[in-house]
């Protein structure tokens, strides 16, 4: 496995994710999401093969209000069950690139 990318073009898409996620009170975390699994695959090589996310944020988006309500509703012990179908969601929607 290597991985290519730079500090500097991780900065910039970390910034503009945390942006969108907070000045939308974290409803459109999916777009931040798939921007920056766009650019960790872009920059990964798995044995010698580049990576690529498919995934879009309208895909994950309908799932991801279901659960933000839902971890509101559970004051956050919901959390638990979402970070491991958020890393299947990006596990599914990672492929080699053509």
């Amino acid at each position: 496995m290597e991985f290519d990318g730079g500090a500097a073009d991780f900065l910039g898409t970390q910034l503009l994710g945390w942006l969108v996620t907070i000045c939308t009170a974290g409803i459109c975390y999916p777009f931040a999401l798939v921007l920056l699994e766009r650019w960790r695959a872009k920059h990964t090589l798995l044995q010698g093969r580049r990576l690529e996310f498919k995934g879009t944020a309208m895909g994950l988006f309908g799932l991801w209000i279901k659960w933000f309500l839902l971890i509101i509703v559970t004051l956050g012990i919901y959390s638990f069950w979402v970070m491991p179908r958020i890393t299947r969601w990006k596990v599914e929607n990672t492929v080699y690139a053509n």
